[in-house]
């Protein structure tokens, strides 16, 4: 599945390099929403893959940023116990203003997804 968000960079981490042939870089991003008459802030980790992690490399923190990204899911069992991990991984990351321009990318989003949109599908719910 395949989505994208703009939010605020908070953070970045260094690459980490788990083997000889795998490294991954973690990122935060925060978000805010109003509802209610409140404002609700979220901080949002993405993890960077393989030649992907220099993606964020130019990127200042506390700039705006949209974030095109895939939800992965695993599930993990050892000594008969079963547990689930959900990973946000970024493919492309592009500065949010009046002068960026996307960068090109090889994967085009499947379906793309932003809090805006939540306000905008109508309640089909039957009850």
């Amino acid at each position: 599945m395949s989505f994208e968000i703009e939010g605020k960079l908070v953070e970045k981490f260094d690459t980490q390099k788990i083997s000889d042939s795998f490294k991954k870089r973690e990122f935060v991003i925060e978000t805010a929403e109003e509802g209610g008459g409140r404002v609700f802030t979220e901080h949002i980790k993405f993890q960077l893959l393989q030649d992907k992690c220099e993606l964020i490399d130019d990127m200042s923190l506390n700039s705006r940023i949209k974030v095109h990204f895939n939800l992965k899911g695993r599930k993990w069992e050892k000594d008969g116990k079963v547990n689930y991990f959900t990973n946000l991984d970024a493919w492309r990351v592009e500065s949010v203003g009046e002068n960026s321009a996307p960068p090109p990318s090889a994967e085009p989003p499947v379906s793309s997804f932003s809090a805006a949109d939540l306000d905008e599908e109508e309640d089909d719910l039957p009850f």
